[in-house]
């Protein structure tokens, strides 16, 4: 099954420091990022996928399939 996840945070390093571990841990970039202003901070996101062996059910614990992985 392919998990998503969407990482949003402030236009920081540690965003950027977030987007690079779920890369170094087999996600990979979905999609462009966004980007918005939420009258104080810029705020980014990006859409990541990472693909397990797991059969998706709609009762699947996504948390649980991660963890199976490691």
């Amino acid at each position: 099954m392919k998990l998503y996840r969407y990482l949003t945070g402030v236009d920081d390093s540690a965003f950027c420091a977030r987007v690079t571990k779920a890369l170094n841990l087999g996600w990979e970039l979905y999609g462009s990022p966004t980007m918005s202003f939420n009258g104080e901070n810029i705020i980014v996101g990006q859409a990541v996928c990472k693909e397990v062996t797991k059969d998706y059910q709609e009762d699947t614990d996504i948390i649980a399939a991660l963890k199976a992985e490691s």
